[in-house]
């Protein structure tokens, strides 16, 4: 019988090696940025194209390579970072396995120019599909510069399944985040399509952060640390009040090495709990510091998944110290020492004589003698209290009579009391009654009907938007004062995603470039609309339901809108508004449910009142 077992050949074990490391054009930005902080850089350029799929470009000013590294640093398990098993347990920097460049060699086409410092030529290497079409000398500037394109070239199958490009740009984002933020130290730069949506200078944590999420995260951080033999925490925690319904603002960090742990993000939520609005999510930036013996990094291909020896007792560490972080800032009242006032406190020699305050008190006021007035406290004592007679008062009145000055007649008021309604007069009925400023309860003939408000005006808002965007008769409300909105680079690439569906459901919006937007006018059937506000629950909400298939882009975004600005719980309606949105409502096309699938309408009959009442 033959032999049925064979080698793979190096590119088909290459391309089977980048399956996993490699998945999307953010895959190719993380492997090469992290390669780029091993080697050193003080700043780092990412250069983008068609959200990846056209090229990715990474420049570093890093230690760069001879031209013998330059061709090994693309072979398969070939790495300057370990020499022997025992470096797994002593890893501290960002890559260690070398299948990095090899993976990504295997699935696209990559031109290497790096030179070393102390060399006056570089190495340009050109690689398509693991196979080196040239390498030769040449000028360039001290560092490396790789540049990565037409990938998956030759696996159609993986290029078939790239989303489009905004939503990798936002994969690209994610990750140069992640990167970013735990090397402040480092200037960073990420341009995509010649725009430059990040630019990032070298700062300490804080401000990085800041650079990175908008001036506004700013009045919600709250510095967390902890110092302990098992591992040390630092970093920030948001307020609960800044906590939204998404996630995009969590972060772990191991050794400055980003992570996911879903067990420690259980503690930080068990931290704020009962602190929380339902369903929100606090943003926490925490940073581990720990001995590289203790934990592993090396369980996936990707390196986000970390394990650590002694996971319950971090659990408690974390819980603990961000409970201790959210207690200070609650309950400590805080003293800015940079505030232009000054504090002034009292002080007093030894030898002085100590006297209680004294009181001036009227022991003539009686306050059940209606012909006293009261009269205010004076500081001389007794005298201050007597009431001085003031005479031709009335002349201050003078000039300011009317006719209509004098008493009403009896005639007068005969006549309004004809007006008002006498007691056996029938009043009309009230036919709706507000529970807890929640639901509307109205009488039926089966029984008892039960209305969510907020639910029905979402199914309202939404019906009304649908058949506008149909018809292509949306209006748009020009506000007052165009206003300016300032997004992170993942919310700014969201909204480009569904910007026709957005204008065509009524809002004017006009790109003011570097992640900024300026609204100049918002639906007509939202009332008092809050662009900000409008735009953020948007993209929040769309976020948080576009793996939905079933529903197209248009119908999410009537939805998120029709959810953002429908009236809330808590709101005090009158009998007329009461009517009208029970009018409006029973005039959809579906009343029963809400758009997210929720019910509207409940009927208790006559029967379960009956068994209720006994």
């Amino acid at each position: 019988m033959a032999d049925i077992i064979r080698l793979l050949p190096d590119s088909v074990a290459n391309q089977i090696a980048a399956g996993e490391v490699i998945q999307r054009p953010a895959s190719v930005v993380k492997e090469l940025t992290e390669n780029a902080i091993d080697s050193g850089s003080t700043v780092i350029s990412v250069l983008v194209k068609d959200g990846g799929k056209t090229s990715v470009q990474v420049i570093d000013n890093g230690c760069g390579m001879s031209e013998t590294d330059a061709r090994l640093a693309f072979e398969r398990h070939a790495t300057s970072k370990i020499k022997e098993a025992k470096d797994l347990y002593e890893i501290r920097t960002m890559g260690f396995r070398g299948e990095a460049l090899a993976s990504v060699a295997a699935i696209a086409s990559i031109t290497l120019r790096t030179r070393k410092p102390d060399e006056e030529l570089g190495t340009e290497i050109q690689i398509s599909g693991s196979d080196v079409k040239s390498q030769e000398p040449v000028h360039c500037p001290a560092g490396s510069n790789f540049i990565v394109s037409n990938l998956f070239f030759n696996v159609p199958a993986r290029r078939k399944f790239l989303k489009n490009t905004n939503t990798e740009f936002r994969h690209i984002v994610d990750e140069f985040m992640r990167i970013a933020i735990s090397h402040p130290d480092i200037e960073f730069e990420l341009i995509h399509n010649d725009s430059e949506t990040y630019k990032l200078p070298a700062a300490i944590l804080k401000q990085r952060i800041i650079h990175i999420f908008g001036r506004s995260v700013n009045a919600s951080l709250i510095p967390v640390e902890a110092d302990t033999s098992i591992v040390k925490i630092r970093g920030f925690i948001g307020r609960p009040e800044f906590a939204r319904k998404k996630f995009g603002e969590q972060f772990f960090f191991i050794n400055n090495r980003y992570m996911r742990h879903p067990y420690f993000h259980r503690a930080v939520m068990n931290a704020y709990d009962k602190i929380l609005q339902a369903d929100h999510i606090p943003s926490y930036f925490i940073f581990f510091e720990s001995d590289p013996k203790s934990i592993d990094v090396n369980i996936h291909p990707t390196k986000t998944e970390i394990k650590f020896e002694d996971e319950q007792a971090v659990f408690q560490i974390v819980k603990a110290a961000v409970r201790e972080a959210i207690g200070k800032t609650n309950i400590a009242p805080s003293i800015d020492f940079n505030s232009e006032e000054s504090i002034e406190i009292p002080y007093t020699r030894k030898d002085t004589e100590v006297r209680p305050p004294e009181i001036p008190v009227n022991p003539e006021y009686n306050p059940f003698d209606d012909r006293h007035e009261k009269m205010p406290v004076g500081k001389t004592g007794r005298d201050s209290f007597k009431k001085e007679k003031i005479q031709g008062w009335e002349r201050f009145y003078e000039g300011f009579k009317s006719e209509d000055d004098h008493p009403e007649s009896f005639e007068t008021l005969e006549k309004h009391e004809q007006q008002l309604p006498s007691p056996d007069q029938q009043l009309q009925p009230v036919t709706f009654l507000q529970v807890r400023k929640k639901y509307i309860i109205t009488a039926v003939k089966s029984g008892m009907m039960i209305i969510d408000q907020r639910r029905a005006h979402e199914r309202i808002l939404y019906e009304k938007l649908i058949h506008s965007m149909a018809s292509n008769c949306s209006i748009a409300q020009q506000t007052l004062f165009p206003e300016t909105i300032e997004l992170d680079a993942r919310d700014y690439s969201l909204l480009n995603e569904i910007f026709d569906d957005v204008t065509a459901i009524g809002f004017d919006i006009s790109n003011f470039g570097n992640c900024t937007i300026v609204v100049n006018g918002c639906p007509v059937d939202i009332k008092n609309p809050e662009p900000k506000k409008l735009i953020e629950s948007i993209l929040e909400e769309y976020r948080n339901t576009k793996d939905d298939i079933k529903k197209s882009t248009k119908e999410k975004v009537a939805r998120c809108l029709a959810k953002s600005s429908a009236i809330g719980y808590g709101v005090i309606l009158s009998l007329t508004e009461m009517q009208v949105l029970i009018d409006q409502l029973f005039a959809c096309e579906n009343p029963n449910y809400s758009p997210s699938g929720k019910k509207i309408i409940s009927i208790i009959n006559l029967d379960e009142l009956e068994k209720k009442l006994g």
